[in-house]
């Protein structure tokens, strides 16, 4: 009987923002059988895991270790050797003070199939994100990188801060933020000068990135004062004076705003990355999730009778989607749907039906059911039958609209909406501990379940609506929404949150 032949992947999650994870990392994330991972900067590499990946939670927070490196080295082993696709996720880069060399060794000592992806460093990415170029052709070239936290086992300090006080160049050094006294007084004592710049930059290259500026000789003094913390990397050299000049990430519109979208997992890419690219701190956290409808036979039928009605209209993405997928299911061809018109409320909609190759025949002006029935008007539909593609809490505005027009309605319930019950990167205790200058809500549904939850409103926080609908269910739970999106998607929610923040 033959040895099941698993293998392990030492993988760097990069500095914090999900856009610097290589290929490869997002790849092997995503083919993983068991995630192994740290106190990761970005928690929504979680949700890369396929269905049935076991995660396990391996970090350290400060003193606080959930395993010994020797316990996670015998995960590894142990897991490996069961057959499995392990992924070993460390932040930054595995071998860049991560320990990852540790984890090769004792792999290649058991005789374990590994494989070693490297990562962005935050050393690297925490300054370019604060403005900082670590080389500079009026400044230097040359690179120290040195950690600040040494094995505390050790008698003596490997580095020699009199000789590193003396090398020219730039010194990034990380895990120091607990010892930055000890350490700007060594290099100060090694004869470097007081007055040279350094930064802090906390969270480096996500939304929640704050730098601190100052000399070797106050910086100390300084993080006292204001209660800087870790996880920081520090940077000392003259290239931090470029700051002044080229500080972009911290520029951006949205930069200091903590915003939380409510939407399915599945659909909080596009606002997500949205609010992101303008210089949010986005936490993601599905109250909501589509499942099948109950009357899965029904649906099926509708589906398969599609071809038979004069138009098709697609009220959400999700509809789109799940009609299609169960279309394609049956049919090879497209051609078998027939010549039906199609009509569609909202951009994000004609969007997902154009996934498919198809055009879109009608859309109205407002993306809302009201603003459908009123564009139905312009067609003359008496007689006419149509296939209305929606979810089961949906209101009814379509179909008692269309009827009104003579038109011959039938209902195609391809989804329901339903709570989610995972929170696999603690969402929902960041949002209570932290709390959020904005919560996002994209439907009625996301508001409804989101109250159900029981989270304390965070003080100082503001509602923002995509919509009159969702407004009002805002309004029915005493939530006064702080803006309604114009244009009821998400761009106009996106340039809806945009104008919020300029006040």
């Amino acid at each position: 009987m033959s040895t099941p032949s698993g293998i392990c992947y030492l993988v760097g999650a990069g500095p914090g923002d999900p856009g610097l994870v290589t290929l490869r990392a997002k790849q092997l994330v995503e083919e993983a059988d068991l995630l192994v991972y740290d106190a990761l900067s970005s928690p929504a590499i979680l949700a890369w895991t396929k269905k049935g990946c076991e995660r396990i939670y391996v970090g350290k927070r400060a003193k606080n270790h959930a395993l010994t490196q020797e316990e996670i080295n015998a995960l590894i082993v142990a897991k490996t050797r069961e057959g499995k696709k392990v992924v070993r996720l460390k932040g930054g880069d595995p071998m860049i003070f991560g320990r990852g060399g540790e984890e090769a060794a004792e792999l290649a000592a058991a005789g374990i199939a590994f494989e070693i992806v490297p990562g962005i460093s935050s050393t690297i990415a925490g300054p370019a994100y604060a403005g900082i170029p670590v080389t500079h052709r009026d400044h230097c070239s040359q690179l120290t990188i040195f950690t600040g936290h040494e094995d505390p086992t050790k008698e003596d300090s490997s580095i020699n801060y009199a000789h590193l006080a003396q090398t020219p160049g730039t010194k990034v050094f990380v895990m120091g933020i607990a010892r930055l006294a000890e350490i700007t007084s060594a290099l100060i004592a090694g004869g470097a000068e007081p007055s040279t710049p350094i930064a802090l930059i906390r969270w480096a290259t996500t939304g929640s990135q704050k730098t601190l500026t100052g000399t070797l000789e106050d910086i100390a003094a300084t993080v006292e004062r204001t209660g800087f913390s870790s996880p920081a990397v520090a940077v000392i050299g003259e290239v931090v004076r470029e700051r002044e000049k080229i500080n972009w990430f911290e520029k951006r519109p949205l930069f200091g705003k903590r915003i939380v979208v409510t939407r399915t997992r599945e659909q909080a890419g596009e606002l997500s990355r949205g609010l992101g690219d303008l210089g949010a701190d986005v936490v993601e956290l599905p109250v909501i999730r589509i499942a099948a409808p109950d009357d899965k036979l029904g649906f099926a039928e509708c589906v398969t009778h599609a071809h038979e009605y004069d138009w098709l209209i697609f009220t959400s993405p999700n509809g789109v989607e799940r009609f299609f997928n169960a279309f394609f299911s049956v049919y090879e061809d497209a051609r078998s749907l027939g010549n039906p018109r199609i009509a569609v409320i909202g951009e994000g909609t004609a969007k997902k039906v154009k996934e498919y190759r198809l055009g879109v025949d009608l859309i109205p002006k407002k993306f809302v059911a009201e603003g459908l029935v009123e564009a139905f008007k312009e067609e003359s539909v008496e007689n006419l039958t149509l296939l209305w593609v929606r979810g089961e809490e949906a209101r009814e505005v379509v179909y008692d609209g269309l009827v009104k027009l003579g038109a011959i309605v039938d209902e195609c319930i391809a989804y329901k909406t339903v709570a989610e019950t995972e929170d696999p990167t603690g969402a929902v205790e960041r949002l209570k501990e932290d709390g959020a200058d904005l919560i996002t809500f994209t439907s009625s549904s996301t508001v409804d379940h989101f109250m159900a939850l029981g989270i304390p409103w965070p003080e100082g926080c503001a509602a923002g609506s995509i919509g009159p609908v969702t407004t009002a269910t805002l309004q029915k739970h005493g939530i006064k929404p702080a803006f309604e999106a114009k244009q009821s998607d998400i761009p106009g929610l996106i340039d809806a949150i945009s104008a919020w923040a300029k006040g």
